[in-house]
């Protein structure tokens, strides 16, 4: 057996250097599949040499659809499957094609990260989305993901309020302007535009701006949700004025329908994994909001109403609102071209910042969640017809459990790590003493990335390298930390050839990537977000954080449940091979052979 393993990836090459398949199989591509265990990518080549079994045979889809569900752990949706209906992610899990085992390889579990991956297929050492943020050194300062000062926001007074914004990456940003410029590789909406010669019509909607932007491409259009003004904004990247459309439903002033109500729980508690858990101390107090049901949203002039509705269902409710009126009002879906929208649903991700993934809070979360799903899939059935539109569902990472959960159930090692201590740790005074630098060696911490003061170190005639090791050798040895890598390393692949280090490489920007990459140990988390202490961050490389659905829809596939490994990347790749476009310029993924089969 172990020499039939061996040859098979032997013979594979051969066969495939001998015949036209291979032209029809990227390079990257072809090497990617020969990484795979023989199990995982014998469905994918046989596909290629069955006749009549190809989706590239068929026709065109009138809709793509691309539901991102931030932070939904892979294992979420079954988990608390008990309490859903039958619309939403039933229709998916048992009427799709539903991938179990998709992993993402990158480390950094950000926002940005995941979602910018799911656009492109390919990782952040290619299309350079290293994280939420990142020190810019030509700027001399941290840099917001999206931002751009060449553009502006199109509803005044609509910037990040960044007195009483809780997401401290928003409010790096310093300029209302966002656009998808700071993404080097093309998505597969970008695909969309070209092949189709600009005719397919091309859409992303979020609550979070850093999620519309990087579905929509550099091609589509982009709204989210402004918290300032409680209204779906956009910038002058995509419009110079906002349709009509966009003025009457801002006008209706959906979110106030909201003032003086309450978050309360779906069901009776006793329907709930969680419905004797809804007080936990290791919770977040949000002010007005509180930790157990129901959670007020408070009036509508109250500083922090719109934030509560981010923090509950409401947030995607008002997401598949506006999603629905620009289906119908850009009548997307109407013709023979493929129309492309997206639709990233944020409530999961703050949710489970304040609340943990194992709560009432995150359960009754994904009970909402579902029957807003149900109701944008009914809504799309009657439009255009569930048989004529794709749909891919996934998630830009995971979440892990609170520290405080563990500890209820006698794991014992979780806990959270103060970064204010790196600067200020003995070892690195010494290291400093050694250097002789009298000024703080770290400059910034921004998560992943460690900082390092270069205009200290160049003042002082050091070699950047050598700095750059004995911090991370000393890293190394505060607890809690698994590893801390040296750009240098990285840039020179000097690291040991595991898992782990390549999802590190995987996120390695030579031009955006910090000085040293630090990794935490499992259920190791900081949970200070600038002054706000929340119960839970994602963003390592650890299963939890990278372990995600996976599940296509509609189009008449058969339904199927996947356990071989996937990853996310497949997705644009398997769309654009059902499309029969070209998959975005740094792809990596592999084309999932049961989308593709009729």
């Amino acid at each position: 057996m172990r020499m039939f393993q061996q040859q098979v990836p032997r013979c594979l090459t051969a066969c495939l250097a001998n015949t036209k398949i291979k032209t029809e199989i990227p390079s990257v591509l072809f090497g990617r599949l020969l990484q795979f265990p023989l199990a995982a990518i014998i469905p994918a080549i046989a596909l290629l040499f069955v006749p009549g079994t190809s989706a590239w045979a068929g026709e065109q889809p009138k809709l793509v659809l691309q539901i991102t569900v931030d932070a939904l752990r892979g294992d979420l949706p079954d988990r608390f499957s008990s309490a859903l209906g039958n619309g939403g992610f039933r229709y998916l899990m048992e009427q799709g094609i539903h991938y179990t085992n998709a992993n993402y390889q990158h480390a950094n579990t950000e926002t940005i990260v995941g979602h910018v991956s799911l656009a492109t297929g390919t990782v952040p050492a290619a299309h350079g989305m290293v994280g939420n943020v990142w020190f810019d050194r030509e700027l001399g300062r941290i840099a917001y993901n999206i931002e751009d000062s060449r553009y502006h926001l199109l509803t005044a007074g609509a910037d990040v309020d960044k007195k009483n914004e809780i997401d401290p990456t928003q409010r790096t940003a310093k300029s209302d302007g966002r656009s998808p410029d700071n993404i080097l590789t093309s998505t597969l909406s970008d695909e969309m535009a070209i092949h189709f010669a600009g005719k397919s019509k091309i859409f992303a909607v979020s609550v979070k701006d850093r999620g519309a932007v990087s579905l929509a491409g550099h091609a589509g259009k982009a709204f989210w949700f402004s918290k300032a003004s409680g209204e779906f904004v956009t910038s002058n990247y995509y419009y110079q004025q906002y349709p009509d459309w966009v003025n009457d439903w801002n006008a209706r002033k959906p979110a106030q329908a909201y003032a003086d109500k309450a978050w309360e729980l779906t069901h009776e508690s006793s329907k709930y994994l969680f419905g004797n858990a809804d007080d936990r101390e290791y919770e977040t107090d949000f002010p007005g909001f509180g930790r157990t049901f129901p959670h007020a949203y408070g009036k509508a002039d109250d500083k922090y109403f719109t934030t509560r509705l981010t923090l509950s269902p409401a947030g995607d409710e008002l997401t598949l609102d506006f999603a629905k009126t620009l289906l119908d009002k850009e009548q997307l879906g109407q013709d023979e071209i493929p129309d492309f929208l997206a639709i990233s649903f944020s409530s999961t991700d703050y949710v489970g910042h304040i609340f943990g993934a194992s709560s009432l809070e995150i359960e009754d979360n994904l009970v909402r969640l579902d029957r807003t799903l149900a109701d944008l899939f009914a809504y799309i059935d009657k439009k255009i017809g569930l048989a004529n539109t794709l749909i891919a569902l996934s998630a830009d990472h995971g979440q892990p459990e609170v520290p405080g959960h563990l500890h209820d159930l006698g794991i014992d090692k979780a806990h959270y790590f103060d970064t204010k201590t790196l600067d200020k740790a003995p070892a690195i005074s010494a290291l400093k003493k050694q250097f002789g630098i009298g000024e703080e060696l770290v400059k910034a911490f921004f998560f992943p990335y460690l900082y390092l003061n270069h205009e200290v170190i160049r003042a002082k005639g050091l070699d950047h390298s050598t700095v750059e090791q004995a911090v991370a050798a000393e890293l190394m040895k505060f607890k809690g930390v698994a590893y801390a890598v040296s750009s240098m390393a990285l840039r020179e692949s000097n690291v040991p050839d595991t898992l782990l280090m390549r999802t590190i490489l995987h996120n390695f920007h030579p031009k955006r990537s910090g000085d040293i990459y630090l990794v935490f140990e499992p259920n190791i988390f900081i949970n200070d977000f600038d002054g706000l202490t929340v119960a839970s961050t994602h963003g390592s490389p650890w299963r939890y954080d990278t372990f995600v659905p996976v599940i296509f829809a509609g189009v008449g596939l058969k339904p199927a449940r996947v356990d071989r490994p996937v990853t996310p990347y497949d997705i644009s790749a398997t769309l654009a091979a059902y499309l029969k476009i070209k998959p975005p310029s740094g792809s990596i993924g592999i084309p999932l052979a049961e989308v593709l089969e009729k």
